[in-house]
């Protein structure tokens, strides 16, 4: 009789831990944490950040069972946005996290007490998110994607030198575009070389600005822009045709037929807010998680472009990433 009622407890406390939600039977009784993810659009670009992001929860232990991630995209409208950020903030979530500027920002601007990791900010305190980036005060860090055109455009002088006017095309909606535009503005003006611009409101208008600017200009600098980035192909086939380079600011846009770029690994970044979120389950505050940005850069070269424009990459990049398609 005694051992009967040994059993009847210990099925008891297993349907109370079932029962709360929040708990597995088997491994220790591990809690399953519930995490919403938010980003406003999807390109190739975030794609790659959310694989390194998944990819790293899973082998840190955190896969489904453990973790269980509510995955929303408001394909590029800001009032879908808002509307699945105010759902987030009030549903029953762990953390969430935020993939790019603008839906870092929508959440962080509810004043949410529910934590947030960010995943490819490009400048997190200019963005209002934080007040420095070694201090997290409005519950939210994460990973810094940040551009470093200086570096950028010494690779352009090194391949194709001689450019006298760049074209910009961004969408003044993207606080991360905006920041990026204006650093390469800054550097381009110091030194005394021209650039023409044309923003744009949707990816219809991006063709359109990409054939206006091919015509007046010796490139096109494309910064980190989810909505220009989706018409990279239209992009990259206008400059081709003028015979003129362009250059990006991520892999995915050498891949979308881009000539090149200096940059970080999406894959990387993605990685690298799941370690913070980690972080975060295992007990770590979020005001004491510093964000973080990357110093190992890599280049990127399209040799299927260079060789459309007829450009000889020089010798000293030999050992750049190399891509054919």
């Amino acid at each position: 009789m005694k051992r009967i009622v040994v059993v009847v407890g210990l099925l008891a406390l297993a349907a109370a831990a079932v029962s709360a939600g929040g708990r597995k039977e088997s491994s220790g009784a591990e809690k399953q944490y519930r995490i919403g993810f938010v980003q406003l659009i999807d390109n190739l670009t975030f794609k790659e950040m959310r694989d390194g992001f998944y990819a790293r929860m899973a082998e840190r232990g955190y896969g489904q069972e453990r973790a269980l991630i509510t995955y929303k995209d408001a394909q590029g409208d800001m009032a879908t946005l808002n509307t699945i950020c105010q759902e987030m903030a009030g549903g029953n979530y762990d953390a969430v996290v935020t993939l790019a500027t603008p839906a870092t920002q929508a959440f962080v601007n509810l004043e949410s007490p529910k934590p947030v990791i960010f995943i490819s900010v490009v400048d997190p305190v200019a963005a209002g998110i934080m007040a420095a980036m070694d201090k997290p005060n409005k519950n939210a860090t994460g990973t810094s994607n940040y551009i470093p055109v200086d570096s950028l455009f010494e690779l352009a002088d090194k391949i194709t030198p001689g450019i006298k006017t760049y074209g910009f095309i961004y969408n003044l909606g993207e606080t991360n575009a905006v920041l990026t535009i204006k650093r390469a503005k800054e550097y381009l003006a110091e030194r005394g070389i021209a650039y023409q611009e044309i923003t744009v409101s949707n990816s219809s208008e991006v063709q359109q600005a990409a054939e206006a600017l091919a015509r007046r200009v010796d490139s096109i600098f494309i910064p980190n822009d989810s909505l220009v980035v989706q018409a990279m192909p239209q992009i990259v086939e206008t400059a081709n045709n003028e015979k003129i380079p362009v250059y990006g600011t991520a892999l995915t846009h050498v891949n979308g037929g881009a000539l090149a770029t200096v940059g970080i690994s999406d894959f990387l970044i993605g990685a690298r807010s799941a370690d913070m979120l980690i972080e975060y389950l295992e007990g770590k505050p979020i005001a004491s998680i510093p964000a973080v940005t990357f110093d190992n850069l890599y280049t990127i070269i399209n040799d299927t472009t260079a060789q459309t424009l007829g450009i000889t990459i020089p010798q000293e990049f030999a050992g750049a990433t190399r891509i054919s398609k």
